[in-house]
């Protein structure tokens, strides 16, 4: 697809992003008015509602997606747009998971990486969904000690069968697929895909309307009703049903009793230059989605008509940054000097739900209570393997579930006061190590 930007039919009830400007279609779902019956209702129209809604509709469940504000406003419909087989928390995964996974756990923890690919994969052709889905990533070193962790990735995709995927670049390598001198060596993966988030995202709810689901939007929840039959409430309506997901990671206040103090949010910033024309094929002749190997990381690509789409310095305190264009601006120019004083025609922030080990939460809240949330920035794939995951849970095979939620999290004790604080303090811990990396 050539997205055309045009004015967005409701541009005022979303994130002022080249995104909500490129929509195929803006979505026009009703709000919630009296009482509903369905069998699962699930709370939250990003990516994890509606990932899971599709699985459970396809398996013929009757489901229902209730949303505060629009399918696809938050996170999902605001992120980089990479979809990658880097898992957060992998680390913390395999240490606690190993108690019961044992030898099994790589393998495990490998597979997941890439199941995320497969599902978007297979619904994009399913359902037609068009949201400018291609091919190709290069994970970039800055140092020579990024590229020992490169080369230790590389041989494990070489060792499990990858090995026409990726391709180990030096800095001469590099900079045939970039017009850049800031890299000293890559990873390229030709598995990894970029694509327009929104799209998909409304694409995909478009898919569950079309399996027979429901979905309310402008219709914030205001409790939860536990017990055998569980329900949602709204201000002008109920879902009743057998089970009830929470699917709203950062963007609810629910449940505070068992989940405050679990995930918080962090503020990363996005522009998008103007059309670049020709100069696009310079900077990135191969179209390649990149980011690179710190802790605190720049990512961009290309978009469909061209322009560079560009993001970085997540903001750990929770608040939006008042000038994010300026912010960046001097990391574009830095990457491709071409590019000195381009026109930025969007900057939009978005709010990417951090866990203190990374590790994503799944677990119940009573009998008939499920929640999954928080990605630490890598959304876009973990939300579609982790809603196939609350999906089978649901429908009554709980073996990938349980492995995520016997994981011990971190619960922060005044986390509305601490939690940001905290993760301000252990980033910049982390970008202290990365001076001596």
């Amino acid at each position: 697809m050539n997205a055309a930007v045009k004015p967005a039919k409701a541009a005022a009830e979303r994130a002022p992003s080249y995104y909500a400007a490129t929509l195929n279609v803006e979505t026009d779902y009703p709000s919630l008015l009296g009482e509903v019956n369905v069998d699962i209702a699930i709370i939250g129209g990003g990516f994890t509602g509606v990932a899971s809604a599709v699985e459970l509709a396809e398996r013929g469940y009757k489901v229902a997606i209730v949303e505060t504000h629009k399918i696809g406003w938050g996170a999902s419909g605001r992120n980089g747009g990479q979809v990658t087989g880097s898992l957060s928390g992998d680390s913390a995964m395999r240490k606690q998971m190993q108690q019961w996974l044992g030898k099994d756990v790589d393998d495990f923890i490998w597979h997941l990486r890439w199941r995320g690919h497969e599902i978007i994969k297979r619904r994009v052709a399913k359902y037609a969904i068009a949201c400018d889905l291609k091919f190709g990533h290069l994970h970039a070193a800055m140092k020579p000690s990024h590229m020992i962790e490169l080369e230790a990735s590389y041989e494990e995709a070489v060792r499990r069968g990858m090995s026409t995927e990726v391709t180990l670049l030096d800095g001469a390598g590099v900079r045939q697929h970039l017009d850049s001198e800031l890299y000293c060596g890559a990873l390229k993966n030709t598995r990894n895909m970029h694509l327009h988030p929104l799209n998909l995202c409304i694409g995909e709810a478009r898919a569950v309307a079309s399996l027979g689901g429901l979905i309310f939007e402008h219709s914030e929840v205001l409790d939860i009703i536990h017990g055998p039959r569980p329900a949602v409430v709204t201000a002008s309506g109920r879902i009743n049903a057998a089970q009830v997901l929470l699917a709203g990671d950062v963007y609810h206040r629910l449940e505070r009793r068992q989940l405050k103090g679990m995930i918080f949010p962090a503020m990363g910033g996005i522009v998008t230059t103007q059309p670049l024309g020709d100069l696009a094929k310079r900077i990135n002749p191969q179209d390649l989605a990149v980011y690179d190997c710190r802790f605190v990381l720049d990512y961009y690509r290309l978009t469909a008509d061209g322009r560079l789409l560009f993001g970085g310095g997540a903001n750990y305190s929770g608040r939006d940054s008042r000038d994010i264009a300026g912010e960046l601006r001097p990391c574009i120019e830095r990457t491709f000097p071409a590019l000195k004083d381009v026109p930025i025609d969007f900057q939009w922030s978005c709010a990417m739900g951090i866990v203190m080990n990374r590790i994503p939460q799944l677990g119940k809240l009573s009998d008939n209570v499920w929640y999954c949330q928080g990605y630490s920035g890598h959304g876009v794939a973990s939300s579609h393997i982790m809603g196939e995951i609350m999906a089978t849970a649901m429908t009554g095979d709980l073996e990938k579930f349980d492995t995520f939620a016997r994981c011990k999290h971190v619960k922060v004790p005044l986390g509305d006061v601490f939690g940001n604080p905290m993760l301000a303090a252990g980033m910049w811990y982390y970008q202290l190590l990365e001076k001596f990396r």
